[in-house]
C-alpha cells in the first residue's frame, strides 16, 4: 500500500475531527475520499500533508513510519496536496510558480536553466496530448484549467512523487478544463503515483475514482471499490439517509423585479439583456471565463458598467453595493474568501454585518440580538460550528459558504444574485440549498443563479440564458431545453 492510516485521531479543543479513522490508498489508483461538510476530510488532508499533527495513531507511506512535522518534510518524502482555493502567484511566470520555494540555484543565484528543465519535467506528464504554454508566460494570462494545472506541477515538482491529494479540483472548472484534468489524473495514475480526490460530485467520483472512502463526523463509515457500490449507496453512507428531490410546487411569475438593457462591463459581459421576475428562478449557463460573474458584478456594483442599464423594479439606477442592498438586491460571491467573507471574524458577525441597523437599540449593538440571529440562521441552514462565536475562518469551505448565504437570507433580499452558491457543498447541503432556493421564489423572491453544474440548473430553475463570449443569449423556458442544447451554445457550435 502507498499509503496506511491507522486509527488517526485529531481534536480541537473540545472538538473531535477525527476519532479512529483506518484506511488504506493503493499505488497507481485514484482513492476518492467523500463525506459531508464538516466530516472531517479537510482535517485528515492536512494531517497527511504534515500541516496538521494527529494526536494519536500513525502513517505509512509504502510500509515505512510517515510523521511528518510540517508540508515541506512531507513533499520531501513525496507527499503534496493541491487545496480547492489556488495559492498561486498571477503576477510569476509558470516555471517561477511550479519551484516557487525551491528554487533550482547556482552559486547563490537561482539557475533559470535548471528551473525551467525541472519545470517542464513536472508539467510533462500534465500536457501529454495537450497543447503546451510558455514557461515563461505569466500565470495571470493562463485559462483557470491551465492555473489548476499548474498547481499540480507544483506539487509534483518533488525528486519523487508518490502521493498527490487534490481537495475539489473541479469547483471551479468548465467541462473541457475538468476534461483535461482527468487525462492528466490519468496519466498520473498510469505512472504508478496515488492520488486522494476529494469531491462532492459523486458523476466525477465514477469517471476517475477505483477506490473510495467515507467519513462522517470524523470517522471511518465504509471503504471500497467505487465499481462495487452505487450512487444511493455512496449518499446514504455520506448523510446516514436517503436524500430525496425537493418537491417542485407550479408557481407564476410575478412583476419584474430585476431588468438588465444593453450592459456592458469595461473588460466582461459585452452585450447582457434580461428581465427577472418575482417568483422566478433565471439561470446562467456558460463556460468559465463567458462573463457570468463579471454580469452579476456589473449588476450589484462591484464591477464598473461601461454602458447600459439597470433597473430595479421599474426605476432605473447607478449602481454600487451600498445601494444596490438598500434596493433589496443582495450578491453571493463565488470567491467567498476572498470577497465574500471576513475571515478575521466570528460566524455571528459574519451573518449579521450587512444589516445591524436591526440589531441595535439607542445606537448599541445588541449582542443577544445578534447571538439570536446567528443561531436561527445555523439551525435553518444546518451550519457546522460550535457556535456562534467560533471564528469563520475555521470552518470548512461548505459551511463558510452557508454562512455568506445566511447573510443574504437574514438580510432578506427581493433579488438574490448568486454566483456558484453551492460550490464545495456535499451533497446533502447542496439539495437543502436547492429547497431553500425554490422556497424563495415561492415567497415571491426572485434567484438570478449562476451555476457551472447543468443538471443543478435543470433542477432548480424556470428560465435559462446561455453566455457566450461575453454576450448573455435568450432566457428560454427549462422544459424547452436539453443539458445538450445548453452545451452547444455555451460553446458557440
Amino acid at each position: 500500500m502507498r499509503l496506511s492510516l491507522r486509527s488517526v485521531d485529531k481534536s480541537f479543543g473540545v472538538t473531535r475531527a477525527l476519532e479512529n479513522v483506518s484506511f488504506d490508498v493503493r499505488a497507481g489508483a485514484v482513492h476518492a475520499l467523500l463525506g459531508e461538510n464538516g466530516a472531517g476530510k479537510s482535517t485528515l488532508m492536512k494531517v497527511v500533508a504534515g500541516a496538521l499533527r494527529p494526536d494519536s495513531g500513525s502513517l505509512l507511506l509504502d510500509g515505512e513510519a510517515f510523521d511528518p512535522t510540517e508540508p515541506s518534510e512531507a513533499r520531501r518524502r513525496g507527499v503534496a496536496i493541491v487545496y480547492q482555493e489556488l495559492s498561486v502567484c498571477p503576477h510569476l511566470s509558470v516555471a517561477e510558480n511550479i519551484l516557487l520555494g525551491v528554487e533550482p540555484r547556482r552559486f547563490g543565484f537561482i539557475s533559470k536553466r535548471a528551473q525551467n528543465e525541472r519545470a517542464a519535467r513536472a508539467l510533462s506528464p500534465l500536457l501529454r496530448g495537450r497543447a503546451s504554454f510558455a514557461l515563461d508566460a505569466t500565470l495571470g494570462s493562463l485559462a483557470a484549467g491551465d492555473r489548476q494545472l499548474v498547481e499540480i506541477a507544483r506539487a509534483l515538482a518533488a525528486e519523487n512523487p508518490r502521493l498527490l491529494i487534490l481537495d475539489e479540483p473541479t469547483s471551479s472548472l468548465s467541462g473541457d478544463a475538468v476534461a483535461r484534468l482527468f487525462a492528466a489524473i490519468r496519466e498520473l495514475r498510469e505512472q504508478g503515483i496515488a492520488i486522494l480526490y476529494i469531491s462532492h460530485f459523486l458523476e466525477e467520483v465514477r469517471q476517475i475514482a477505483d477506490d473510495y472512502t467515507v467519513l462522517c463526523d470524523g470517522r471511518h463509515v465504509q471503504s471500497g471499490r467505487v465499481a462495487d457500490t452505487t450512487n444511493d449507496g455512496l449518499v446514504m453512507a455520506m448523510a446516514g439517509r436517503a436524500i430525496a428531490p425537493h418537491e417542485r410546487h407550479p408557481r407564476e411569475r410575478g412583476e419584474v423585479a430585476l431588468r438588465v438593457k444593453d450592459l456592458a462591463g469595461e473588460r466582461l459581459p459585452l452585450a447582457a439583456n434580461l428581465r427577472l421576475h418575482r417568483g422566478e428562478v433565471l439561470g446562467i449557463a456558460g463556460l468559465v471565463g463567458s462573463g457570468r460573474s463579471e454580469l452579476l458584478r456589473c449588476i450589484f456594483g462591484l464591477e464598473q458598467a461601461s454602458r447600459g442599464e439597470v433597473s430595479v423594479g421599474n426605476r432605473p439606477t447607478a449602481g454600487n453595493p451600498r445601494r444596490r442592498l438598500a434596493e433589496s438586491v443582495g450578491l453571493l460571491s463565488e470567491d467567498r474568501k476572498g470577497e465574500g467573507l471576513a475571515l478575521g471574524l466570528s460566524v455571528s458577525q459574519n451573518m449579521t454585518l450587512s444589516k445591524l441597523s436591526a440589531l441595535t437599540r439607542h445606537g448599541l449593538l445588541s449582542a443577544t440580538r445578534e447571538r439570536e440571529v446567528s443561531q436561527h440562521w445555523i439551525a435553518r441552514l444546518g451550519i457546522r460550528c460550535r457556535d456562534g462565536a467560533q471564528r469563520i475562518a475555521e470552518l470548512s469551505g461548505g459551511n463558510q459558504q452557508k454562512v455568506a448565504l445566511g447573510r443574504l437570507l437574514f438580510h432578506d433580499v427581493d433579488v438574490l444574485l448568486l454566483d456558484e452558491p453551492t460550490r464545495g457543498i456535499d451533497v446533502r447541503s447542496r439539495a437543502e440549498i436547492h429547497a431553500l432556493i425554490q422556497e424563495l421564489a415561492e415567497r415571491g423572491k426572485a434567484v438570478l443563479l449562476v451555476s457551472s453544474q447543468l443538471p443543478e440548473l435543470f433542477a432548480v430553475c424556470d428560465r435559462i440564458a446561455v453566455m457566450h463570449r461575453g454576450v448573455l443569449g435568450e432566457a428560454r423556458p427549462v422544459n424547452e431545453l436539453s443539458e445538450h442544447d445548453l452545451l452547444l451554445e455555451a460553446t458557440g457550435a
